[in-house]
């Protein structure tokens, strides 16, 4: 089953917002917790890439949780499925591309999902907390330094994902994913002669640092650098470098018009490889309530 999306809804939207909904855009002071976890992670990312660790075993391992993380955790767990519920799958099914998102260390799905749709509620306005007006640093990186007031709107954001304990658990422990994960690729490097420390270093922290920056890219580049097809009402773009990255989020300008459908890029000059993992499942019977524009159903092929 296919539902329709009839209008840009970004853009059906700016004239029912109301004054004094935004929180203040203002941060509240460094956040240095986040602040010395990413140092960690990036330095140990530079660690993996010393000549001693290099394997083809340690690139396969990140190249596979990359996908894993990047593709079916953030862009078809996080994004498509839980904030923007662009389509359905079975609990057991839904819960595991929601694991698969949590292993990207970008926050629980309850902390994620809140924030981007607040993002996409303020989108390159004040109240955005990685409003893209503010310089390349801050939507790429920058906001998540800070202690930002858009994360006192997640509760009433995401209560949708809240409501389930197996949500809870995991927004709260999703740190912890990383041990057995580390435990298996250091078995493996060892059987393997490999290195146990060289998986780990190129399946963790390595693999974290750029599905980090790829992820970010999507809020920085994006909303920077490429064309504009729909009128959605702020500044994002359809960017086919950055689509290329993360298996075609970068075609965020359609996104942005559309943002329930579970498709964004449209016809063969932009290929969404998300969108090809969807629709198998659709094919599957495994993902129903499938949404896409009713102007993308209707144009020719």
């Amino acid at each position: 089953m296919t539902a329709s999306i009839t209008a840009p809804a970004r853009a059906r939207a700016l004239h029912r917002r109301q004054p004094g909904a935004a929180l203040p855009a203002a941060p509240q002071g460094r956040d240095w917790g986040i602040v010395a976890f990413m140092a960690v992670i990036h330095a140990l990312a530079l660690v993996a890439l010393l000549p001693r660790f290099w394997s083809v075993p340690a690139a396969a391992s990140l190249l596979i949780l990359y996908w894993v993380t990047a593709c079916l955790g953030v862009t078809i767990g996080y994004h498509r499925l839980l904030s923007h519920r662009a389509f359905q799958l079975p609990r057991w099914l839904e819960r595991f591309f929601a694991t698969c998102g949590a292993l990207s260390c970008q926050q629980g799905p309850i902390d994620w999902v809140g924030l981007h749709r607040h993002h996409h509620k303020f989108s390159d306005t004040n109240a955005d907390h990685h409003n893209s007006h503010r310089g390349f640093w801050w939507s790429h990186m920058g906001w998540m330094l800070e202690k930002v007031p858009a994360t006192a709107a997640i509760p009433r954001l995401s209560g949708d994902l809240a409501a389930d304990p197996y949500y809870r658990w995991l927004n709260t422990w999703f740190l912890i994913l990383q041990l057995p994960l580390a435990g298996l690729l250091f078995w493996i490097g060892t059987i393997t002669g490999a290195g146990g420390w060289a998986l780990v270093l190129w399946g963790i922290p390595l693999r974290l640092a750029l599905v980090y920056h790829v992820t970010w890219l999507v809020n920085s580049a994006t909303h920077r650098w490429g064309y504009v097809l729909h009128n959605s009402g702020d500044g994002s773009r359809n960017n086919p470098w950055v689509a290329a990255l993360t298996f075609g989020e970068g075609w965020h300008n359609t996104h942005h018009a559309y943002p329930h459908s579970a498709r964004h890029g449209w016809g063969r000059r932009e290929p969404d490889l998300t969108w090809m993992h969807i629709h198998l499942m659709q094919r599957l019977g495994l993902a129903t309530r499938v949404r896409l524009p009713e102007a993308l159903r209707t144009r020719p092929r």
